[in-house]
């Protein structure tokens, strides 16, 4: 019924040179949302988006669901059917920051021993030496380790921005091993063992989650905990934040502030006012 609508937008995404799962995932918000008010296209306003997304909080959808339908939304009714949008009516919602879970070193270690799969041991660990995001470390080829320069080329970056960011010794001893066990693999790195190509983001998640209970650790810790507890060792070591916003490929410094907040601030040679010494002057 909206198939044409759809395909306009998927061309909309690729005149913009929107990444193909941004395009994919638009198209299915679009379709939800089309499929849920029940109206003619052109017949749509702002108030109807209000009202679905007032709707899908009442159901329980978390802001962070929420404004990712506004986003689709929006660039539908920008781009597409061309109605003026209204801020006012539709805003944003504020998102709640909570701080990321940040595993220590030793829980690191106990992480990586359980894992059984030298490929999957390898890739974990090259997030947290590194502080690549998970579709990055899928993304690795074999040429972008370089020995030389004891580097890492990330590519296919979330903001498109290539980088380059370190290469630990002991990851690459890790990487060794896996390269020489698995068949010495010269396209993609870490390629399913089935089809040959990239491996899928849930593919980690599943053998994280297994990871996480086998060895005990905070239920909370994801992939992508191990790009954060990176970013907190290094801040947590004295290496200035502009350095750590390179290496993660932040656009934003404010990005990487949130790691000031994870930090073990005695660490950083912070002591609290209430632990002077005594018979200091009190004024």
């Amino acid at each position: 019924m909206y198939e044409k609508y759809l395909t306009q937008l998927e061309e909309a995404g690729k005149i913009r040179n929107l990444k193909e799962r941004s395009i994919h995932c638009y198209k299915n918000y679009i379709s939800y949302f089309l499929n849920d008010v029940g109206k003619s296209p052109e017949e749509l306003t702002c108030q109807d988006v209000r009202d679905f997304l007032l709707a899908k909080k009442d159901s329980g959808l978390k802001a962070t669901t929420l404004n990712l339908y506004n986003s689709a939304i929006h660039f539908f009714y920008r781009n597409v059917l061309h109605i003026l949008w209204d801020d006012t009516i539709v805003p944003r919602m504020i998102m709640e920051r909570k701080l990321p879970t940040v595993l220590t070193a030793d829980e690191i270690d106990r992480l990586l021993d359980a894992v059984d799969d030298i490929k999957y041991r390898a890739m974990f660990a090259t997030m947290y030496s590194s502080g690549m995001r998970v579709s990055e470390v899928i993304h690795l080829h074999y040429d972008d380790i370089s020995r030389t320069n004891m580097q890492i080329h990330v590519r296919n970056t979330k903001n498109r921005m290539d980088r380059y960011t370190v290469l630990s010794e002991r990851c690459l001893d890790l990487l060794t091993e896996y390269w020489f066990a698995k068949g010495r693999p010269r396209g993609i790195l870490f390629p399913n063992q089935w089809t040959g190509s990239y491996l899928t983001a849930s593919a980690l998640e599943k053998v994280m989650r297994q990871a996480v209970s086998d060895a005990g650790l905070p239920a909370k810790a994801t992939p992508h905990s191990l790009r954060h507890s990176f970013a907190t060792h290094l801040m947590e070591q004295g290496v200035e934040r502009q350095y750590i916003q390179a290496l993660l490929g932040h656009r934003d410094p404010k990005s990487t502030e949130i790691y000031l907040h994870v930090s073990n601030k005695s660490l950083l040679g912070i002591q609290s006012p209430f632990d002077r010494k005594e018979g200091a002057g009190h004024e």
